[in-house]
């Protein structure tokens, strides 16, 4: 993610990023207006989470933020990384893609990419928390931090590599969107819990000691560390409300078939045997 305050403005891959955030809003808009044009139902607030998430992405990216130079990174660790996915998942893009796209070659190549092994392996909680935390660990505890000062190529990667480990370790856990497996509500608990341990231990550790090769203020350190611990607790509390939704929704469609069928069963089970 972007470094605040090292550069002295915003780079050409930041103007990209942003460019491409606020552009995939205004699809997705467009997208849910044509769904809802011929009649079909899409709830209007998720439009309004999808467009929150590619404005505070693209204000991460490319906007004043407040603090000194460890805080303000903190800040967009959280929009970057965890806050901007989540309110990409919430907005089901999937779903609005396959549903807004006509019967064709690209609807189905969506359908199979989605139905794919490699998605299927993608999404599995524990190696997207991996991917998720584990590179944030490496971030952190070694000497990338302080390169990224140094090398726009490797500022670049680790930008791409925060955005898209944060999206798959938010869909692995919240599941809204149709993919190849669906791992039960148990494995993405645990999974959440264990992440949400790893990534307390990261900032607690950060506040008592910088990233390798830095040297921040005190003041600034623990600030910083400060917004990722509470920051990144708001978040994963936000996601397991998610889960615990929908797993409340599943289960509550599941004892409605099971009464269904038990409706379907008493009539017969009831009726008197024929007589001669």
């Amino acid at each position: 993610m972007t470094l605040a305050h090292v550069h002295p403005g915003p780079g050409p891959f930041a103007l990209l990023t942003a460019a491409a955030s606020l552009s995939a809003a205004v699809v997705y808009v467009a997208a849910a207006a044509r769904l809802r044009r011929r009649g079909d139902a899409w709830p209007r607030w998720r439009d309004a989470s999808f467009t929150a998430g590619g404005t505070s992405l693209a204000w991460a990216v490319v906007g004043s933020l407040p603090g000194g130079a460890f805080t303000a990174h903190m800040v967009q660790h959280l929009i970057v990384g965890m806050a901007a996915p989540l309110l990409f998942v919430l907005a089901r893009p999937l779903t609005l893609a396959l549903r807004s796209l006509a019967p064709g070659s690209a609807r189905r190549g969506l359908l199979a990419l989605a139905h794919s092994r490699a998605a299927g392996w993608l999404v599995c909680p524990p190696l997207a928390a991996l991917l998720d935390v584990g590179g944030l660990w490496l971030l952190y505890r070694t000497g990338i931090f302080a390169g990224m000062r140094h090398d726009a190529w490797l500022h670049a990667a680790v930008h791409v590599h925060v955005l898209a480990a944060g999206l798959l370790f938010t869909f692995a856990v919240c599941r809204l969107d149709p993919v190849r497996r669906r791992w039960s509500p148990t494995t993405r608990g645990a999974t959440l819990l264990v992440a949400g341990a790893a990534h307390a231990v990261l900032a607690k550790s950060l506040y008592a000691a910088g990233p390798p090769g830095t040297a921040f203020t005190a003041a600034d350190l623990h600030t910083g560390a400060q917004i990722m611990y509470y920051g990144g607790d708001l978040v994963e509390a936000a996601l397991a409300v998610v889960l615990a939704a929908s797993w409340y929704q599943t289960t509550g469609r599941l004892r409605a078939a099971r009464g269904r069928a038990r409706a379907r069963r008493r009539p017969a089970a009831g009726a008197a045997p024929s007589g001669r």
